[in-house]
């Protein structure tokens, strides 16, 4: 929450100024350091001058903060950057800036940028707030000298302030204007590694990597084994070339095994291969010199998962949560999958009751009825969602849908409507409650309901390609309408094309329509995209039809064995091979 500087009492609120910009009375200037003495360690800060509470210098501040809390706040600008002037003071440079981007005084904001630079050459966030203010062309030249003046005052900060550079630049849209200055700016210091990296960077983020790759050879011809830059020149060539960058970083680890930024970047760069196996050895590797490493206990948690090696996954993600992991939320979801596929149900449902209201608890509570169910206690596992549906109102709708799943796939399909019916007399036009009850009304033969919520869903939401699919589709199962069902169908495509489920009810609407070769080509095309068992059915239907049976049989038995359970795809072949 901002403080509201219209309530604070005057004395607390140039107590909480003064403190704020590190000024001093005369008593306390040669007794206490100024705050930023004692920050954290990081670039070195400026010399900042001690400033005596001078009447004049309280009357200024004074000034300035009973403008901002009147919302004058362009006029407590110019206050702060006239003190700022006259005290020489980077602190009150900065107010003064803050305060003009705020006032939205693109004036201002460009003075008080500029005397800040001058103030504090190192700072980037006057850099960053200088070049911004200054891209237009009239204006680089002249950001370019206050640059350069702000580079050559930095001493032993040099390299800090190399480093810094492109950051202090990344205000200014026009990427190739940046590369050319930074390569200016950095002319005199190319005997530094520091200066070639900067080039590097702005050369990546220009749409050159070749570029950059030849910028980042120059670093390192000057410092051959800085971390820093072997793990950009990887990176540069694991992008233009697959697996270069992993061998610059095995060869660099090869002398350096100790090195941690380097074998997380190679571990990294593996998982983005998807080489799963050896990316967990480089991690577990990490895991050995820092075992309790939140980042890489977390990435051999998950490789174990996806490898299927779930004691230890468990172990790691039990570890994660000891340690204080930021989203233990998550990490509980997942040990609820890990007990859920080791037949644990009961610890399952453990881990999911663990998961505190926020982003995960609607899915927890949906997994808690789904292993209640499993276990056949259907009653218990709707009473569950109910509960939770009353605890949050706001999630309701959601709750519905959950329970309405359980029940279809139980095959009690009346239930499910029912629930969903219900549901969407509170929220009449939720989206989600319209389509699911579409389609369940369907599934009970109530085909009136089904047509009026999906044309109901298109109405709301003219975009959702779905509610044309579905709607389409079913008229053609019917052999309804078949040209109103064909643009429907056509529609939804439009609008995601490419979707192989929408692909499959066009060919299936061509076939009702007699048109047997259009009908072969959409539903091949759905297939090749993804080999659901429906599409199968609806594929081999089709080649059976076309007098290619030897074909449609060997469609059916593929999608059987990888399906056996599909109701629609039994259907089918009952019907043809009885």
């Amino acid at each position: 929450m901002k403080p509201d500087f219209r309530r604070m009492r005057p004395a607390r609120l140039f107590a909480s100024l003064f403190l704020a910009a590190g000024l001093h009375g005369p008593a306390q200037a040669q007794a206490e350091p100024a705050p930023e003495a004692a920050a954290a360690p990081g670039p070195a800060e400026p010399a900042y001058p001690v400033q005596e509470l001078t009447p004049q210098i309280i009357y200024q501040l004074m000034l300035a903060e009973v403008a901002g809390a009147r919302g004058q706040v362009a006029l407590a600008a110019q206050s702060y950057l006239d003190l700022a002037r006259r005290t020489r003071d980077a602190r009150l440079a900065r107010r003064a800036a803050e305060l003009s981007v705020f006032a939205r005084q693109a004036d201002l904001v460009t003075e008080a940028a500029r005397l800040w630079l001058e103030l504090d050459p190192g700072s980037e966030r006057a850099q960053q707030l200088t070049a911004g203010a200054m891209t237009s062309a009239a204006r680089i030249d002249e950001l370019q000298a206050q640059l350069a003046k702000a580079l050559a005052t930095q001493g032993e900060r040099i390299d800090t302030a190399l480093l810094g550079l492109n950051r202090g630049l990344a205000r200014i849209p026009d990427k190739a204007l940046i590369r050319r200055l930074v390569n200016q700016l950095t002319e005199p210091y190319l005997d530094r590694a520091e200066a070639h990296f900067a080039r590097a960077n702005a050369a990546y983020v220009a749409g050159d990597p070749e570029g950059a790759s030849t910028a980042i050879a120059g670093a390192l011809a000057i410092r051959p084994d800085w971390e820093q830059a072997v793990i950009l020149r990887a990176q540069l060539q694991q992008e233009q070339n697959p697996g270069a960058g992993v061998g610059i970083l095995r060869d660099y680890l090869a002398a350096h095994p100790d090195a941690r930024e380097p074998r997380l970047t190679l571990a990294r760069l593996l998982v983005a291969g998807r080489q799963f196996g050896t990316a967990r050895e480089q991690f577990e590797l990490l895991l050995q010199r820092t075992p309790d490493d939140r980042d890489v206990l977390h990435a051999v948690a998950l490789l174990s998962m996806q490898q299927g090696d779930w004691a230890l996954a468990e172990k790691h993600f039990k570890r994660l949560l000891e340690l204080g992991h930021p989203e233990p939320d998550t990490l509980r979801m997942y040990l609820g999958q890990i007990a859920d596929q080791a037949k644990r149900p009961d610890d399952a449902i453990a881990w999911y009751k663990a998961v505190a209201p926020g982003g995960q608890y609607v899915a927890a509570q949906g997994r808690i009825a789904q292993l209640l169910a499993a276990g056949g206690k259907m009653a218990e596992a709707r009473q569950h969602l109910q509960a939770a549906a009353r605890e949050t109102p706001a999630e309701r709708a959601q709750y519905a849908l959950l329970e309405s799943q359980l029940l279809r796939d139980g095959n009690r399909n009346q239930d499910a409507f029912d629930v969903l019916d219900e549901a969407l007399r509170a929220e009449p036009e939720n989206p989600e409650l319209l389509y699911e009850s579409a389609l369940m009304a369907e599934r009970v033969g109530r085909l009136e309901a089904m047509e009026g919520r999906l044309r109901k869903l298109i109405a709301l939401k003219p975009d959702h390609a779905h509610a044309y699919n579905a709607l389409g589709y079913s008229l053609a199962d019917r052999k309804l309408r078949l040209d109103e069902a064909e643009a429907l169908v056509r529609k939804g495509l439009a609008l995601t094309p490419g979707d192989p489920f929408i692909i499959d009810s066009l060919g299936w609407v061509l076939y009702r329509r007699g048109d047997l070769g259009g009908a072969l080509e959409q539903l091949q095309k759905a297939f090749g995209l993804r080999a659901d068992p429906e599409i199968a059915a609806h594929l081999g239907e089709v080649l059976w039809m076309l007098g290619r049976r030897d074909e449609a049989a060997r469609v059916w038995k593929d999608a059987a064995k990888a399906s056996p359970d599909n109701a629609v795809l039994a259907d089918v072949i009952k019907k043809f091979k009885p």
